[in-house]
């Protein structure tokens, strides 16, 4: 069995880049992977401006209860008229700061009366003003390719002009399930029959990652379905996913069959939950089998795939690093591989935070999973006592 690492790193090793480039309106960006780096044209500020609403002022024009006439107003998107020495503009703002002043007195300083405004001093050269180019110079990159854009990425390339950006398009996905024990939820149950889980938290793990999902649906268990789907997988996509199937069960047939089709490169990692785990090609285009329960499943996306599919769509810095913590648990026996244990945060008396375990921590225990806000990992042949610093992963850092 491979360590993590080396599963980790055979897996990148393995992307192949999705290469095309899509040119996407900014309000449709988000989650998407950039693709060419977003340069400024323009200085953010593009002027001088006022950093708050009050008085803009010649420094040197105010000394101690100094009285000055106020000549204009300016609010922001108005340009001004050059200020003339013994006067003050009322500002907003925002505001360009008009040729002259060099100083903007806060509002909450002043007394304004009969077209005059009191000002107490002295005043400092620069004060309140926010200087052209101070957030951004022109020429500079603000964004470099390879990042995932959120919220905050949309509003920075907004701020220097884009109205659209190019990114890399979405890795598409085909998934495909075994297991004849499986049934659509809405169904009513047979005898040995239990309802299709890994379906949903699959498709919704690879929406959270950002990728394009086909369906292949629930696949019987024949070596004969499984080659043909496989196949026809493969056609259709960029990656193909599979869950179950994959250990060495009389009837997990995706091994055989993906040996059969192309070339088998991993199989099984010294982790837990999550074992069986495959990695192969169907021709040129990737597959990984993932384990049938539902945790082990969930885990070894979140550790394996995850990575994989950002690494795919473009992203640069995949590998999450983890955050030391203090346990908050026992864990008293040393396993022979690696353990993610569903974990969270709380707050101990003190207001210092420690991760505690969920209660079950079985493989087939997908409350824990909901219950969950993170993974603590525990090293092979590794005991944990209370205190004990771990290393704990946020789930929605890793994905």
């Amino acid at each position: 069995m491979l360590s993590v690492e080396s599963a980790r790193e055979r897996l990148l090793g393995g992307v192949r880049l999705v290469e095309d480039l899509q040119e996407v309106p900014l309000v449709e960006a988000r989650g998407r992977v950039l693709a060419r780096a977003v340069v400024s044209a323009m200085n953010v500020p593009p002027h001088d401006n006022s950093a708050m609403d009050g008085y803009a002022v010649r420094s040197g024009d105010v000394g101690a209860g100094a009285r000055l006439p106020v000549v204009q107003t300016i609010y922001a998107g108005s340009v001004g008229e050059p200020l003339g020495a013994g006067s003050a503009a009322r500002i907003f703002t925002g505001a360009p700061i008009p040729g002259g002043a060099d100083a903007v007195v806060m509002q909450e300083s002043c007394r304004p009366s009969d077209g005059e405004v009191s000002i107490p001093g002295p005043v400092a050269s620069g004060a309140h003003i926010r200087r052209a180019g101070e957030d951004i110079s022109a020429g500079a990159t603000v964004l470099a390719p390879g990042r995932r854009l959120r919220a905050q990425e949309l509003g920075l390339a907004a701020s220097v002009g884009y109205g659209s950006l190019a990114v890399f398009r979405r890795p598409r996905v085909a998934l495909f399930f075994t297991g004849d024990e499986l049934v659509e939820p809405g169904r009513a149950l047979g005898p040995g029959q239990i309802y299709d889980s890994n379906r949903y938290t699959l498709t919704g793990l690879l929406d959270a990652v950002g990728c394009e999902v086909v369906d292949m649906g629930v696949v019987a268990d024949t070596l004969e379905a499984t080659r043909a789907t496989l196949e026809a997988a493969a056609l259709e996509a960029d990656l193909v996913i599979s869950t179950g199937g994959v250990s060495v069960g009389e009837k997990d047939y995706v091994r055989l069959a993906l040996e059969a089709l192309g070339r088998l490169e991993l199989w099984r990692v010294r982790v837990k939950p999550g074992k069986p785990l495959a990695f192969g090609r169907v021709g040129e285009t990737p597959f990984i089998g993932l384990p049938g329960n539902p945790v082990s499943m969930f885990a070894t996306f979140c550790l394996f795939v995850a990575p994989f599919l950002k690494r795919m769509a473009g992203m640069e810095d995949v590998v999450v690093r983890p955050q030391g913590v203090a346990a908050g648990f026992e864990w008293p026996v040393a396993g022979g591989r690696r353990e993610y244990l569903r974990a969270r945060l709380e707050a101990r008396p003190d207001g210092t935070l420690e991760a505690v375990i969920h209660p079950r921590q079985g493989s087939g225990v997908l409350t824990s999973t909901v219950w969950a806000e993170g993974f603590v990992e525990v090293p092979e042949g590794t005991v944990v006592q209370r205190g004990d610093t771990v290393n704990y992963y946020l789930l929605e850092n890793l994905l």
